[in-house]
């Protein structure tokens, strides 16, 4: 391996490890909630704004980051986000108050979302050969996805060993390395698109509406699905969702060129996007509630209870999908890895209350692991291998927001599923633990129909690579 190759495989090191450190920071905070609301004085209502104002900047601001790196520079902004997330990250860690922390999240999702939304762009220009960019790919779609369970299990020695501030300050050494690393790794280079102006009126508008969304999303159990509240809401969202698209059919140079949407394997990677991370989300949520309040698993428990399919992405994830995707295309293994994903979940939808962990647990999160190893890897390469230099960062911001807005969306309506469920199974005279597993029930079975219906999207609509176009065996990644 050349140095030039050695020094490419780092830096997609670096890039995964600067990912890692906002996927984790999405699920480390809360094992932690119970010790953050009894220190600063939260109550219940205002608790869930530790967690709600990193979602609301986080999903926020994707589109506005990944079209910034365009025209900027990726790794410019690369370097800009991990800064906001490091210094917002100590101030979190500081912090004495509820405003402090707060507000200091809502700078950790700003910086997060401009990290998230330019990484990929980065990886894709590093890696242009298809074997070494499958391999790549499939390095940071086992840390994108495999990165919420590390979260858990940090999240619970964090707060354990010493207390909730440390879930935050110890983003710092980290922070410090990738931004100096990255520096170091990568060469400062011009935006491809740059040049072109920023669409002041379309930024605006789908920032507005995103935030709108995930805030009425976020909120919809406590408000109510059909209350004024998030009725109000999300149609605010979707009136300026829908200025939005105006302008970008009218202005010159628009923050989302519609014509992205024209390539069938962007539109229907999204899509299915939508679908893989809303049931991904609400199992790995679902789940974790039902090993802790039905079983009676510790924050630490549940934690490795998920290393199974934890390791198991990783395995196919960081080599098996590759190879998979090399000899067959992007297609047969996303839509075969979504088919293993609803058989996982299925399995789920039939664990008694009494659930023995080897014999009710671990068949579904290996069918899981599976499943999401083999489909994260083609879902990134079919959503962002059409696109030009020049819209790199839009695809990437794009995919992202399909994914943050299919878990939150897909979460937020199973996790309700689940409450409604439960509340009927109760109010019929079962009992509380078989009214909440009857309920989880439920929410995984709907999960397996979503997990399904992408499986049929991908298989009907997306344009499968030719294996024969594809280059040698990708060169495995220096340890």
């Amino acid at each position: 391996m050349s140095p030039g190759t050695d020094r490419r495989w780092l830096a997609l090191i670096i890039l995964c490890l600067g990912t890692l450190m906002i996927v984790l920071d999405a699920t480390i905070v809360n094992v932690a909630l119970p010790s953050i609301r009894e220190d600063l004085g939260f109550s219940e209502t205002s608790l869930a704004w530790v967690v709600n104002a990193y979602l609301l900047t986080f999903g926020g601001f994707l589109l506005l980051g990944g079209r910034l790196g365009d025209l900027f520079g990726h790794r410019k902004l690369f370097l800009i986000g991990i800064a906001l997330f490091t210094v917002a990250s100590l101030a979190c860690g500081i912090a004495n108050s509820q405003e402090t922390l707060v507000a200091a999240r809502a700078v950790q999702g700003l910086g997060g979302a401009i990290v998230s939304a330019v990484a990929l762009s980065l990886i894709m220009t590093l890696f242009t050969e298809t074997g070494e960019r499958a391999k790549a790919m499939g390095v940071y779609g086992f840390v994108a996805s495999g990165g919420g369970t590390l979260g858990v299990l940090a999240g619970g020695i964090l707060t354990d060993a010493l207390d909730w501030h440390w879930i935050f300050l110890v983003n710092l050494p980290i922070g410090i390395a990738v931004y100096a690393l990255t520096v170091r790794l990568l060469k400062s280079e011009p935006g491809p698109a740059e040049g072109g102006r920023v669409d002041i009126a379309g930024a605006v508008t789908v920032t507005a509406s995103l935030m709108l969304a995930v805030y009425a999303i976020v909120n919809g159990n406590e408000a109510g699905w059909l209350s004024v509240q998030t009725l109000g809401l999300l149609g605010a969202a979707a009136v300026l969702m829908v200025v939005f698209l105006v302008i970008e059919a009218r202005v010159s140079a628009p923050l989302m060129p519609l014509g992205l949407f024209r390539h069938r394997n962007i539109s229907t990677a999204n899509a299915v996007g939508v679908l893989l991370a809303g049931s991904m989300f609400a199992w790995f949520f679902l789940s974790a509630l039902y090993l802790q309040l039905v079983l009676g698993y510790s924050p630490l428990q549940v934690g490795l209870a998920f290393l199974p399919s934890t390791l198991i992405m990783g395995g196919f994830s960081l080599g098996l999908s590759a190879k998979l995707v090399m000899r067959f295309g992007v297609r047969p293994p996303l839509v075969a890895g979504m088919l293993f994903m609803a058989a996982g979940l299925l399995l789920f939808a039939r664990v008694p209350v009494d659930g023995n962990f080897v014999l009710d647990v671990v068949p579904g999160s290996i069918l899981l692991g599976i499943g999401a190893g083999m489909s994260f890897n083609p879902l990134l390469l079919a959503a962002m291998g059409d696109v030009e230099p020049t819209e790199a960062g839009l695809a990437s911001g794009v995919v992202n927001t399909a994914f943050m807005m299919g878990g939150a969306l897909g979460l937020a309506v199973l996790a309700s599923l689940a409450a409604s469920r439960t509340d009927s199974l109760g109010d019929s005279g079962d009992d509380p633990l078989t009214a909440l597993t009857g309920g989880y029930h439920a929410a995984f079975l709907v999960g397996a129909v979503f997990a399904v219906a992408g499986a049929a999207i991908g298989g009907a609509f997306l344009r499968a690579g030719a294996p024969a176009e594809m280059h040698a065996e990708p060169e495995a990644v220096p340890s």
